[in-house]
C-alpha cells in the first residue's frame, strides 16, 4: 500500500506592502507547500515573539512544526529543519538578490542559511549559491 505524504504546512507572518513576501509565498506553494499567510502590522513584535535574533531579520517570518524560517530560505533547508530538533530555526539575513523571491535577472548574490539554537549559538545549515 503506497501512503502519500502530506504537504508542508507553513506559516508565513508578513507586512502587507512587501512585493518579495508574496514572491516567496509562490514559490515555497509552487514546491509543494501549503502557506497560511498572515498580515501583520508589527512585524518586530512577531519576530521577537518567535525568537528571531536581532541582526538576523528579514522581510518575512515562516513557522513550521515550532521552527521559524526568516527570510528568503530556499525549500531544501526547510524541509531538512524537521532533522535539526536542537535548532530554534533557521535564517537567510538580509534580502540577498537570487534567493527565492528575490530574483533579479541573471544576479546571484552569495548567502547563507543560519541554523539558530536556543542559547542563541549560529551555524551555517547551507551556502547558496551551491558550490
Amino acid at each position: 500500500m503506497s501512503q502519500t505524504l502530506a504537504a508542508p504546512v507553513i506559516d508565513v507572518h508578513r507586512d502587507a506592502n512587501c512585493g518579495c513576501c508574496s514572491k516567496w509565498i509562490s514559490y515555497l506553494e509552487s514546491n509543494g507547500f501549503t502557506v497560511n499567510d498572515h498580515v501583520e502590522t508589527d512585524m518586530a513584535a512577531v519576530k521577537q515573539r518567535l525568537g528571531v535574533p536581532a541582526g538576523m531579520g528579514s522581510c518575512h517570518t515562516g513557522v513550521i512544526n515550532g521552527q521559524f524560517v526568516e527570510g528568503h530560505v530556499p525549500v531544501q533547508p526547510i524541509l531538512d529543519l524537521n532533522k535539526r530538533p536542537e535548532l530554534i530555526g533557521i535564517a537567510v539575513p538580509g534580502m540577498p538578490v537570487g534567493s527565492p523571491g528575490m530574483e533579479h535577472g541573471e544576479r546571484q548574490d552569495a548567502y547563507q542559511v543560519i541554523g539558530v539554537d536556543g542559547a542563541g549559538a549560529r551555524v551555517v545549515v547551507a551556502d547558496y549559491p551551491q558550490r
